[in-house]
């Protein structure tokens, strides 16, 4: 379980990012995280992952704090961010085969998820090539591959079907259903929000850093579209 805890965080003390920010992601969500650019949903997306420091309150992964135990969160979570950086001197096998000696995964289970994963996202043939001449789809299912294969117990993602094509798209979204059933939990920015409405269970609208909304899909959309509803909300506020 993710827990957020009255979060906040400015940058140079100017305006807050996000300001008092609490959230609870449960195992087996699929939590989507909506609001226009610069209402603060990268930044919560970092602040999760330990990629910089937030001001106030706490983050709890499993019990964990993000602020007392970082290394300890950061075995237990995969975060993507909204425009992959990767190693591009490396080949797309080498570049997993480091990941997953950071986190210390076995040569047969390493081998398996790779050989899965690569499958699924067809990228088996390309491999061996350096990662600077794999298009910005293919680096993104690479870091997806990266992300997947030491099955993480959270899934942080920024903006994940950017620059996917449809049928890694939908094949993205039925590995999500399933790492759910299997008691993971998944909390992604984006603004597909015909894909929030579809796929996840809870979903959360950010506006100035404040979260205006959040709870179950089909209670916060009732008789509307998501759309509908953020337009309207985010208007408001």
């Amino acid at each position: 379980m993710l827990y957020i805890q009255n979060v906040s965080k400015s940058y140079s003390g100017k305006k807050k990012a996000c300001d008092q920010v609490n959230l609870k992601i449960e195992d087996g969500d699929i939590y989507g995280f909506i609001g226009h650019n610069g209402a603060g949903k990268t930044t919560l997306l970092k602040s999760i992952a330990g990629i910089i420091n937030f001001d106030e309150g706490d983050i709890l992964v499993n019990g964990i704090s993000v602020k007392s135990n970082p290394l300890d969160v950061k075995k237990q979570i995969a975060y993507i961010p909204d425009n992959p950086d990767v190693y591009e001197s490396l080949s797309g096998m080498n570049y997993l085969n480091f990941i997953a000696d950071v986190f210390e995964i076995s040569t047969e289970d390493r081998s398996q998820s790779i050989e899965k994963y690569a499958d699924m996202f067809s990228l088996r043939d390309v491999l061996g090539q350096p990662i600077s001449s794999y298009s910005h789809g293919m680096k993104q299912k690479l870091v997806i591959i990266s992300a997947l294969i030491h099955k993480p117990r959270i899934l942080l993602l920024d903006e994940p079907f950017v620059g996917l094509d449809p049928q890694a798209s939908f094949l993205l979204k039925e590995e999500f259903k399933k790492l759910t059933r299997e008691g993971a939990s998944i909390f992604f920015s984006t603004h597909v929000l015909e894909v929030v409405e579809k796929l996840c269970n809870k979903v959360a609208i950010i506006k100035n850093g404040q979260i205006l909304e959040s709870g179950y899909t089909k209670d916060i959309i009732s008789k509307q579209t998501l759309e509908s509803v953020f337009m309207e909300i985010a208007s408001e506020a």
